[in-house]
C-alpha cells in the first residue's frame, strides 16, 4: 500500500464469510483481480466491487489493518472481512466509529412489517416511511440510527456510518437476523412500545380509561398500558398468543406480566 495513487493496474481482493453475497458468484469465496480506476480510496474500490462499507468490520491491505480513507496501488493484496462476532480484534483498526451508546434503528419504505416486530421487542424502530434516500441517510448521521435496508446503493452513501443489509425477505427472517449479527437478545423488552408509533407504553388504571373501552373488553380485561405519545390503549388481547409464540421463535424471553397487543382506538 502507499500514500501515493496509481491510475492503472489491478489489486487482488478476497471477500469472507456473508460478504459474498454482495459479489457476481464467479468471483466468490476466491481471490481476484480488481481493475484501480485512478485516484481511489480504498472505500471507493471495495463499494465499486458491491460492498457497502457499513457492513465491513475489518480490512487488511498487504499484511496491514487500514481505514477506509486509505489509498491502494497497483499489486495490492486486500482482504474484506464482515462483522466478527466471536473474535476481539480491538488491537486492530475497525473501519466505523465506536458501536451506539444506545441501539436504535431507522427502517427505509420497504421494512415496514420489520418496524413492527422490533417495537414489539421493545427497540426504538423509526419508519418515517416512503421518503428521499438523501433525507433517510441523513435522519441516519443526525439521530444516531443503524439503518435497515436491502438497498446496497442507500449504505454506501458517505454520511451513513452505522447501517445493516438485510440478507432476507421475510420480516420475521430479518428480525433473527438483526438480533443475531448484532447480540440483542438480552436487550429486548417486550411489549414496551407502542406498536404504530415507538413510543413508551406505561400502565394506566382501567378506571381511567373505561369510558373509551368496547363493552366486552370493559368486561373482560383488567390490565392496560397506554402509549405516552399517540394515547392508543393496549391489553393483552386476541393476538397476544400469537405475539408471545413470535418471541419465542425468535429464542426471546417472554415476561410473566407483558404488555399487550390490542388496542383501541
Amino acid at each position: 500500500m502507499s500514500e501515493n495513487v496509481s491510475s492503472a493496474g489491478n489489486v487482488t481482493i478476497r471477500v469472507y464469510a456473508e460478504l459474498n453475497d454482495f459479489l457476481p458468484k464467479h468471483l466468490r469465496f476466491r481471490s481476484f483481480s480488481y481493475p484501480l480506476n485512478g485516484g481511489n480510496s480504498l472505500k471507493h474500490l471495495v463499494e465499486s466491487a458491491g460492498i457497502p462499507h457499513t457492513e465491513i468490520e475489518l480490512i487488511i491491505v498487504n499484511g496491514s489493518s487500514v481505514a477506509l480513507e486509505a489509498t491502494v496501488i497497483a499489486e495490492d493484496r486486500i482482504s474484506v472481512y464482515p462483522v466478527f462476532e466471536s473474535i476481539d480484534i480491538t488491537p486492530l483498526i475497525a473501519l466505523r466509529p465506536e458501536p451506539l451508546r444506545k441501539t436504535r434503528f431507522i427502517l427505509d419504505v420497504h421494512l415496514g412489517k420489520l418496524a413492527l416486530i422490533l417495537r414489539l421487542l421493545g427497540f426504538d424502530a423509526k419508519f418515517p416511511g416512503d421518503i428521499p434516500d438523501e433525507d433517510l441517510a441523513q435522519m441516519s448521521a443526525d439521530e444516531n440510527r443503524i439503518l435497515l435496508t436491502r438497498d446496497t446503493m442507500l449504505l454506501k452513501r458517505n454520511i451513513v456510518t452505522h447501517g445493516c443489509w438485510l440478507h432476507s425477505q421475510d420480516p420475521e427472517e430479518q428480525a433473527a437476523e438483526i438480533i443475531q449479527r448484532l447480540d440483542l437478545r438480552d436487550s429486548a423488552k417486550p411489549f414496551t412500545r407502542c406498536p404504530d408509533c415507538g413510543a413508551f407504553l406505561e400502565p394506566v388504571s382501567k378506571e381511567k380509561i373505561e369510558h373509551r373501552l368496547e363493552p366486552l373488553t370493559k368486561k373482560y380485561y383488567s390490565d392496560f398500558s397506554i402509549c405516552i405519545e399517540c394515547d392508543k390503549i393496549y391489553w393483552k388481547g386476541s393476538h397476544y398468543q400469537s405475539l408471545t409464540e413470535l418471541l419465542k421463535r425468535l429464542k426471546i424471553h417472554v415476561p410473566e406480566n407483558g404488555g399487550s397487543n390490542d388496542e383501541c382506538i
